[in-house]
């Protein structure tokens, strides 16, 4: 998470005065003080609990943590739970019955006891003091917001399966450490030419409550409900998730395994997020150090931001290793723009770059979330303007999970002349060559193996490095299934041709017209590489199943 400025004092310990005193009581209208420290070790967060009587209309938090060293995080919970998440927000949080500030929820102010939430996120010298006032009026301060309406999903904005572009990664003012509002972000989305954006904040769900009235102002866009499971130790996508999920690591009953089963519970894909982004204090948290069975896993983003050619090999041996065991990872990308195109810096891109294309039914959150749940992406890394690629089967595939003993693939591929290509089976870069005009069509006769499954994606690069990146077909052995073999490779070879692309044919090859189509739209950054290597840039194995270990940070993304 971006931090704009290093928030006072590091909280170490865990709250003296609640620890010694219990919970503080007030009268509305009245203030509570507490002055504390926390310290290093034991779980990543503590609470300050206080008790709030009948009649409160609004509770004001202010909160310091007295150091340009020391970051500190900061939320709250009412009696039912969650009632929102500010992490580095330096403004106090002020909750009413009809309004709040950013990154916290409106609703009735409930007496019994409240929490103030504090995470540890960097500790310099392993302690840190904070400095907290709690006021409780019994008036509200705050003005009506009557834009804030419950979540309700939007009927489709587009009918007809085709591709989708969009951004999985965005963020408002609602997360705190962003600075456009979703109607910026909107107008912003379109203005880049594209069809859908998630409005992925950390740790809340304060968005869901300003969609519909931002959505009727955008027919053309779709927004996308989302959270950015933020953790020191990862950050994780609710790709579609409308309901919050606690990301305070270690707390009783709650850890990776249940964040990720809580999200997909409530119909939203976990996805990981940037997870090689390890920049210490510099993006606290950022890379992925948690242990996580492939199995809870949905889609991993390949590319973000200003990041994607840095990281780029080992963002997708990361992602290749979790295919390795089998399960069908979705590639997507994000800019994780927290300015609406406005910020600048090395990891600053506007929204849309990298671009996520879906092919879906319609533009309906259901409708890309299946999308996505088959595989049926692409990753634009420069955006909207770079190549597309559109993989097909001969056979048509279940999902994307194709059932013969032998199938050919057809890959079209457009705006990519002058550019490099290639064929990408089980991690194993295979044969390619250079695109040499516009309508551009590569073929390869894939061989299902005796057992397991193999699969393949197709790369477009510009200068070595890979640009466009489609999701797996994935090739499963069915004995009296197949294709002729009048296609050179056999698993490991292909035909190039040049020429117009029958646009009926390939929509015919899935056996069910422009509705069964599949394909993968992607983005060119690099030349053209021939070797027959694995690629894999970061030494060992399982980078998911078992974490890599280092003290969490908490940084910018």
């Amino acid at each position: 998470m971006l931090r704009r400025r290093a928030l006072s004092a590091l909280l170490s310990g865990s709250c003296a005065i609640v620890t010694l005193f219990g919970a503080r009581l007030a009268g509305a209208g009245e203030t509570l003080t507490f002055d504390g420290t926390v310290t290093e070790g034991g779980l990543e967060h503590e609470f300050i609990d206080f008790e709030v009587p009948a009649g409160t209309q609004e509770i004001q938090i202010d909160h310091d943590d007295l150091s340009n060293e020391d970051i500190l995080d900061w939320g709250l919970n009412d009696p039912d739970g969650f009632r929102g998440w500010g992490g580095g927000n330096s403004e106090p949080a002020v909750v009413a019955e009809k309004a709040a500030s950013r990154s916290y929820l409106a609703g009735p102010i409930k007496p019994g006891t409240w929490r103030v939430v504090i995470g540890k996120a960097k500790l310099v010298d392993g302690s840190a003091d904070y400095h907290v006032v709690v006021t409780l009026r019994d008036a509200p301060t705050l003005a009506a917001q009557p834009e804030r309406k419950p979540y309700v999903a939007a009927a489709a904005l587009a009918k007809g399966p085709r591709y989708y572009a969009g951004d999985l990664h965005a963020h408002s003012r609602e997360s705190g450490d962003a600075d456009p509002t979703i109607a910026d972000l909107s107008a912003f989305a379109r203005a880049q030419g594209l069809d859908f954006v998630e409005m992925s904040e950390h740790n809340t769900v304060s968005q869901l409550d300003f969609l519909q009235t931002v959505q009727a102002e955008h027919p053309d866009l779709l927004l996308v409900p989302g959270v950015e499971l933020t953790t020191y130790a990862g950050h994780a996508n609710g790709i579609g998730a409308t309901a919050w999920v606690d990301h305070k690591m270690g707390q009783p009953g709650v850890d990776i395994a249940g964040a990720a089963a809580a999200f997909r519970e409530q119909g939203a894909l976990f996805s990981i997020n940037h997870p090689l982004l390890d920049l210490g204090d510099l993006c606290i948290g950022c890379g992925w150090k948690h242990e996580l069975s492939a199995e809870a896993i949905d889609a991993v983003e390949i590319a973000t931001a200003g990041s994607a050619a840095l990281l780029a090999d080992g963002t997708l041996a990361f992602w290749d290793e979790l295919c390795d065991t089998g399960r069908h990872v979705a590639p997507v990308g994000g800019s994780d723009d927290h300015g609406a195109g406005q910020k600048e810096g090395a990891f600053s891109t506007p929204l849309g770059t990298p671009t996520t294309y879906v092919y879906a039914e319609e533009l309906s959150v259901a409708s890309l979330l299946l999308g996505i749940k088959n595989s049926r992406t692409v990753v634009k890394i420069g955006g909207v303007t770079d190549p597309m690629v559109e993989l097909t089967s001969e056979i048509a595939p279940e999902g994307d999970t194709v059932h013969a003993e032998r199938t050919r693939l057809h890959a079209k591929i457009t705006g990519a002349d002058g550019l490099g290509v290639r064929w990408v089976r089980n991690g194993e870069m295979l044969d390619g060559g250079d695109v040499t005009g516009d309508a551009f069509e590569l073929e390869m006769l894939a061989t299902a193996p005796a057992s397991g499954q193999d699969r393949y994606r197709v790369e477009v690069l510009r200068n070595g490095r890979p640009a466009t990146i489609t999701g797996h077909l994935w090739v499963e052995f069915k004995a009296g299934v197949s294709v002729k073999d009048d296609v050179p490779g056999d698993g490991g070879g292909c035909s190039c041709r040049v020429g117009p692309v029958d646009e009926g044919a390939m929509e015919n090859i899935w056996g069910g017209g422009a509705g069964s189509s599949w394909g993968v739209v992607v983005a060119a950054l690099g030349g053209l590489g021939l070797a027959l290597r694995r690629r894999r840039v970061i030494a060992g194995r399982g980078w998911v199943i078992a974490g890599r270990g280092g003290r969490p940070r908490r940084g910018p993304f």
